[in-house]
Formats: C-alpha cells, sequence, structure tokens
C-alpha cells in the first residue's frame, strides 16, 4: 500500500441490540438526542428544552431510569420509557491491584469484552479507556497488539466506560445537593484497547459528551488522547476534539520504529514530527507527550537519548517524555531495561531541559499495567458473519 493512500479500515461498528427496537440514549450528541426525541413524538417547541433536561439526568446525575427524572410529566416519562433506553456496558468482573488500580473487564454488543483501568493517586484520578475492541496496530511490544481488531466502538460504549466507572466510585452526584469539585475521576486517558483515530467520529462524540458543561462536565485539559501516529488525523483532533495529544513514540530511528510501531512504515518520524510541530494549541503549558516504553537492548541507548532530544529540539516542539518501563506479558519478545539504564536515559533528557518522568508501573499484578490489556475471551477468532449474528445484524 503506497504510504499516501488514504486511511481506510475493514472494520463494522456495530450498535448495541436495544429490546423491542428502542433506541439507546447514551452516546448521542444534543442534536441527535433532540431529533430522536422529536421522532417519537415530542413537540419541536419543546424539544430542545427536554433534550436539556434528560441530557443532565443521564450525564449529571447518572440516572437510567425515566422514571426518576421527576422534573418530567408522568406521562411523558412513561412516552420516553417506551421508546427509548439509557444503557451502558456491562461489568463482568473487576479485579483491585495490591495498589488500588482497578481493572473492569466490560461486555459489549455481540458478547464482546474491552478492558478498563482505572488509577488512583494523590491529587487525581485517571480512567484509561479503549476505542476499538483489539487492535490493529500489531505494536510488536505490546500484548493488546497480539489480539485480532474485531470492531470499533461505538460512542455509547466509550463514553459509557466512563459511566460505568462513576457507578462503581459512586461519584454520582445528588440532584440537589451542594457542588463538590474533588473527583475521584477527574482524568481520561484514551490509551486502552485500540487506536483512537482509527475511530475518531465516534472517539469525538464521545469526548464532546464527557467535556458537556451541563453532564460528566471534564475540562478538554484533563483528557489525554494517544495515537501511535495516524497523521492524517492529528491536527483534526485539535480541531473538534480539543484535548491534549500523545504520541507513542518509542523509537528514535524509523529502522528500529518500522518494528516496534508498525504504522511508521506508512508515516515515518520527520511525517509525524512534522504534525505535531504544527499541532494547534500546543505551547509549554499544553506540551505534546512522547510516550516511550524502555526495552533492554533495543531503544534504550545514550545514543537513542540524545537522537530523542535532536528530533524534539529539531522541531521546537514542547514536549515532556514519559518513560514507560516495559511490562512484560507471556511469550513478549522483549526485556524491560534495568532501573539504571532508565534512570541514565531520563537524566539525558532532563538535562537537555525537559521533563521524563519515569511511570509508576501500577496494576501489573493483576495485567492492568501499559500495553498488558488484552480481553481473555477475545483470543477466539470469529468471522464477520458471526459477530453481526451476534448483535443482532444479521436479519433474523
Amino acid at each position: 500500500m503506497s504510504p499516501k493512500a488514504p486511511i481506510t479500515q475493514d472494520v463494522m461498528t456495530i450498535p448495541r441490540k436495544l429490546p423491542e427496537g428502542k433506541v439507546n440514549l447514551v452516546g448521542l450528541t444534543r442534536d441527535q438526542l433532540r431529533a430522536a426525541l422529536i421522532d417519537h413524538g415530542t413537540p419541536e417547541k419543546q424539544a430542545k428544552m427536554r433534550t436539556g433536561q434528560i441530557w443532565q439526568w443521564i450525564y449529571q446525575w447518572g440516572k437510567r431510569d425515566f422514571a426518576e427524572m421527576t422534573n418530567l410529566a408522568k406521562a411523558y416519562r412513561a412516552q420516553l420509557a417506551e421508546h427509548f433506553v439509557i444503557e451502558i456496558p456491562e461489568v463482568v468482573t473487576r479485579q483491585v491491584s495490591e495498589d488500588g488500580t482497578r481493572k473492569y473487564l466490560c461486555r459489549i454488543a455481540g458478547g464482546h469484552e474491552v478492558e478498563v483501568v482505572y488509577i488512583p493517586e494523590d491529587d487525581r484520578g485517571t480512567l484509561c479507556i479503549s476505542s476499538q475492541v483489539g487492535c490493529t496496530l500489531t505494536c510488536s511490544f505490546c500484548h493488546t497488539g497480539t489480539q485480532k481488531l474485531v470492531r470499533n466502538l461505538t460512542a455509547a460504549e466509550i463514553v459509557g466506560q466512563v459511566m460505568m466507572a462513576r457507578d462503581d466510585l459512586d461519584e454520582w452526584p445528588t440532584p440537589g445537593a451542594p457542588k463538590d469539585e474533588t473527583r475521584l475521576l477527574s482524568n481520561i486517558v484514551l490509551m486502552g484497547m485500540g487506536e483512537p483515530l482509527y475511530n475518531f467520529e465516534n472517539v469525538r462524540d464521545a469526548m464532546k459528551i464527557a467535556m458537556d458543561p451541563e453532564g460528566i462536565s471534564l475540562s478538554r485539559r484533563r483528557i489525554t488522547l494517544s495515537t501511535s501516529g495516524v497523521v492524517p488525523e492529528i491536527a483534526r483532533t485539535a480541531e473538534e476534539i480539543g484535548c491534549l495529544l500523545a504520541i507513542s513514540f518509542h523509537a528514535t530511528t524509523d529502522e528500529t520504529r518500522d518494528v516496534l510501531v508498525p504504522i511508521n512504515k506508512r508515516w515515518n518520524i520527520e511525517e509525524l514530527l512534522g504534525v505535531l510541530a504544527s499541532y494547534p494549541n500546543v505551547s509549554n503549558s499544553e506540551r505534546i507527550t512522547f510516550e516511550y516504553v524502555m526495552l533492554d537492548g533495543v531503544n534504550d541507548s545514550d545514543d537513542d537519548a540524545h537522537r530523542l532530544i535532536d528530533h524534539i529540539k529539531r522541531h521546537k516542539i514542547p514536549a515532556k517524555i514519559n518513560l514507560i518501563p516495559f511490562n512484560e506479558w507471556p511469550g513478549a519478545p522483549y526485556k524491560r531495561s534495568s532501573n539504571n539504564r532508565i534512570r541514565a536515559f531520563a537524566n539525558i533528557i532532563y538535562q537537555a531541559g525537559y521533563a521524563s518522568p519515569i511511570r509508576k508501573t501500577r496494576g501489573e499484578d493483576i495485567m492492568a499495567a501499559c500495553g498488558q490489556l488484552k480481553s481473555a475471551t477475545e483470543r477466539a477468532r470469529k468471522s464477520r458473519k458471526q459477530i453481526a449474528a451476534e448483535a443482532g445484524l444479521d436479519g433474523s
């Protein structure tokens, strides 16, 4: 395939099969929600007000039962229940690490499962969410990349992961209670299963819902999207989502990055750095994060550290470099760099004037650490016909 060919993926985005043809309101944009209400009998003059009311009940108060939406007339609530549902992914298993990290296995349409990780820290609580079932990128150091891509998640399934975590953390406020600015879930990172920029529209719509001030209300600066380098979609991310950006960089030469992050064969290091240099809103206060997994004898030399600095300086990119000790998994072809090697690498970057934090490995005992996510039940390969049949799209 030509490196300049347009982005195409043979991927299905399958909505959840709902009872009796009902519409799931989760994941709809405000405009889509308003249109759905009108289509099912809400007078057009009332639709904007009703949209705002229902939106707040779903995303501000976390309600799933129309009967609890007490500022709506009882007859209207019954009408809503007749046509709509409020559904999010189902938690199949929940594991808690010794360090407090929580890993959820969530079931979505078609019986497929994705993993979601919540990481509590002193000053924040970060939720790592997934955008695809499996992944198409086959990064050689990543356990998730060994799972065949099945399909994109819908906007409902993406924002539903946030709602599911708030359920588990018991973090929905009580209507009428004083506003509490303390958040257990304060940050979102799109660093779970999948490449977010290969599912752009659904990710965008879900994050717009998460940022809406009358709902979950997370600041755009509390959301970080991580990409392996889908160059044509990077500028679009700034324009249509406006969140912070992280790059799975991991190597300083094309030869090594072609192996570690095969998307590099399509858009190489220089092409990627070029688009990062012009990323809107990039400044010292909104730096691009370079994620760099430390692999023993592969990408962890002093020369690699100096090349990394040179790349960033040549393109004048405000940046910080997150050094990630490799999280080993069964059958992994690499080993973690030694602590001394990681510290020496970090020191070279720090001396050059860039922040170089070494990521503390979290949830490793429950396979929830970076690069370890892989839902066990997706190991079996299913045909597209099977997937469609399970989702109720086989025409039966």
